[in-house]
């Protein structure tokens, strides 16, 4: 039982995306961020919620959020993390960029970057890249999903699998200690690991509302990740996981 309609409307909000910034509900509750926290914490000890950096997300909410509404979560967070990505790619790199809202961010940053050859199955990537700086883009064919702009099928991997690219960027719905790096949908999992299996260095692009999350498809063993590109640290343990496994942690 929730023992405040607090609990119970900030429970409403989270059910909107799944995730929220304290600073957010906050803002939308009219309370300070200190009272969030607090609730939070409350939902936390009843099960309801996991607690990250700077915010929460709810533990049973099993379906991915639409990819507009992806793109309004954390926008600070995944500016930042786009930003650090961009910075590591020099002009010229070959570069996988997938379908995450994350990797949308990462295609904007990179529009300061020169003659990149880019390979997508994302309209908005395609979009925001073609026609900049003399890059060249390759749109992966296959049917279009109308809520994302995202082309997959047995064409598009097929597609995909004529380039080796020196580097894939690849957002995930979830990271955690026990499982890795997770997704919602079984035909994004299968187009992240052919990129995977195309590239020499592997980026994750996550912001820390992704960490101790579940999801129910594992995208690919963890040491077949190279790089985790994110906004806060991870805790001890996911910090572990990912050392035992080989990765670097940039905090942006």
């Amino acid at each position: 039982m929730l023992s405040s309609p607090r609990e119970r409307a900030i429970l409403e909000l989270l059910e909107e995306t799944g995730t929220g910034r304290v600073d957010d509900l906050a803002r939308r509750l009219g309370v300070t961020g200190e009272t969030v926290r607090r609730a939070l914490k409350r939902l936390e000890a009843a099960g309801r919620v996991a607690r990250v950096h700077g915010g929460a997300h709810l533990k049973d909410w099993g379906t991915e959020p639409s990819f507009g509404q992806r793109m309004q979560v954390n926008p600070g967070a995944k500016r930042r993390i786009a930003e650090a990505v961009a910075r590591m790619l020099p002009d010229g790199a070959s570069v996988f960029l997938d379908v995450g809202s994350t990797t949308a961010y990462v295609a904007q940053a990179l529009r300061v970057r020169r003659e990149l050859l880019v390979v997508t199955n994302s309209l908005p990537v395609a979009q925001a890249l073609a026609g900049v700086n003399g890059n060249r883009v390759f749109m992966a064919g296959g049917e279009l999903r109308a809520h994302d702009g995202g082309a997959f099928g047995a064409e598009a991997l097929d597609f995909l699998r004529q380039f080796r690219v020196g580097h894939a960027i690849l957002s995930v719905a979830a990271v955690n200690a026990t499982s890795g790096f997770l997704l919602q949908d079984l035909r994004e999992a299968e187009f992240s690991r052919t990129m995977i299996g195309q590239a020499d260095q592997v980026i994750v692009a996550a912001d820390a509302s992704k960490f101790g999350h579940g999801a129910p498809i594992a995208v690919a063993p963890p040491g077949r990740f190279h790089h985790l590109v994110t906004d806060a640290p991870p805790d001890a343990a996911l910090a572990r996981f990912l050392a035992d496994n080989g990765l670097r942690v940039t905090v942006a």
